[in-house]
Formats: C-alpha cells, sequence, structure tokens
C-alpha cells in the first residue's frame, strides 16, 4: 500500500468517525424540541443535506464557468462529478422532507414555493445529466452542459430565498431571518453539516477519478478506432 492510499484510507476512516458522532449527537445529545417532540430529530440530517446539496451544485457552478473560459476538461469532470453528488443529497431533502412534514403538518407534499422550488432545483440536475448522455463528444458535451450548469445553478437561491419571497407553509428559518437556535442543537447541526460535507468530498473525488478514467478509455477506444481504420486503409 503506497502513500497515497494510506492517506485516503485514514480520511474516509475520519470522515466515517465524524458521520458516527453526529448521528449518535443528532439522537441522543441534542435535546428534544418542545412541540414537534422525536420527529424534530430529522432536521439534522435534512437541513444539513440542503447545504450540501448547494455547496455541490456552487462547485459544478464554479467549474462550469472555468471550463468555458479554459477549456480544460479536468473542469468539466470535477462539475459532473460533483453534480451527481449533488444530485444525491438533493434526493435526500426531497425524501426527508415529506417523513418530517407528514406527522407536522398532516400531509407528506404541499406545492408552496420552497417545496416546488426544490423539486425544480432536482429535475434541473437530472436534466444536465441526462443531457450529458446525448452528447458523446467530450468538447462538445463539456461545453453545452457548461451553459446549461451555469443556467441551473440560478435556482439555488431562489430556493433559498423562497421563504422570503412567498408565503409558504415551510417554516421560516430558525437560522438568520430572526430566528434563533438553542446553542446545543447549533453545535449538533454544525456536527451533522461537516459529516455531510466529509461524506460529499469522499464521493467528489471518487466519481472524479471514475470521470479520468472514463476519458481515458474513451481515447484508447478513439486511437484504436483510428488504427483500426488505417490497418484497413492500407490492407485495401
Amino acid at each position: 500500500m503506497n502513500s497515497a492510499e494510506k492517506r485516503d484510507r485514514a480520511v474516509t476512516l475520519a470522515v466515517a468517525v465524524l458521520v458516527m458522532i453526529a448521528g449518535y449527537a443528532a439522537l441522543f445529545v441534542a435535546p428534544e424540541e418542545r412541540t414537534m417532540r422525536a420527529i424534530q430529530r430529522i432536521f439534522y440530517f435534512h437541513v444539513p443535506s440542503a447545504w450540501t446539496a448547494f455547496t455541490a451544485f456552487f462547485i459544478v457552478f464554479i467549474c462550469n464557468i472555468v471550463y468555458l473560459v479554459r477549456r480544460e476538461l479536468k473542469w468539466d469532470w470535477l462539475g459532473v462529478s460533483a453534480a451527481e453528488v449533488g444530485l444525491a443529497f438533493c434526493t435526500a431533502v426531497l425524501v426527508t422532507g415529506p417523513i418530517w412534514a407528514k406527522p407536522v403538518w398532516g400531509i407528506w407534499w404541499t406545492w408552496d414555493a420552497r417545496l416546488t422550488s426544490t423539486f425544480v432545483l432536482w429535475l434541473m440536475y437530472v436534466s444536465y445529466l441526462l443531457l450529458r448522455t446525448l452528447l458523446p463528444d467530450p468538447e462538445k458535451r463539456a461545453r453545452i452542459s457548461a451553459a446549461f450548469g451555469i443556467f441551473a445553478f440560478l435556482d439555488v437561491p431562489l430556493v433559498y430565498f423562497s421563504i422570503w419571497l412567498w408565503r409558504t407553509q415551510h417554516p421560516q428559518p430558525v437560522i438568520g431571518g430572526g430566528g434563533s437556535l438553542d446553542p446545543t442543537m447549533w453545535k449538533v447541526l454544525m456536527t451533522c453539516w461537516a459529516a455531510l460535507l466529509g461524506v460529499m468530498i469522499l464521493m467528489v473525488r471518487q466519481r472524479y477519478r471514475l470521470e479520468q478514467l472514463r476519458h481515458e478509455a474513451e481515447e484508447l477506444a478513439h486511437a484504436a478506432e483510428a488504427r483500426a481504420s488505417a490497418s484497413g486503409g492500407e490492407l485495401a
């Protein structure tokens, strides 16, 4: 095992420990909310998942801009890697939200501004990934998906500010906007977010490596096709 593999294992182990600490803190350390009781503990997974998705989509946004400026494929690889990971966390938001909403609101889903804009955000990044499958040429795929990715990110601030811009059933924020949070709840929330950010970083790194290998495989396949065509021409 070389030093890079040892470092990767150490980082993975550290993130795993942080995830276990965060899970324990969310379930047993954070005080129970007075009105919602135990179901409120999903807050420590729901909200950090949303923040982590926003972070991943911001990385996509930056990578797309940098790619259009520099035209280096490594930025496209990082962008699509972050998009897939961000989509996974956005899916977690859409799953945990209704689980929390049903016992509190009495309904699984309502088409208010926050929920609808989040669902649209999910659809935008699903479309971003589907678009890439329709474009076999790496340069064209990177260029068009970068433009679409920049456009898709415009929905992120809309999701965040939706509860201020429109009247929604979604509660107002307890962090900022005049809200407050118990100090212990705040510490647990930040621990959970740190854990999910660690998971995001690990997933993006692994996905980036996969995209790099995929590109290398495509180049080898194209080179093999070119050699085969050249050999066929010489035989003819």
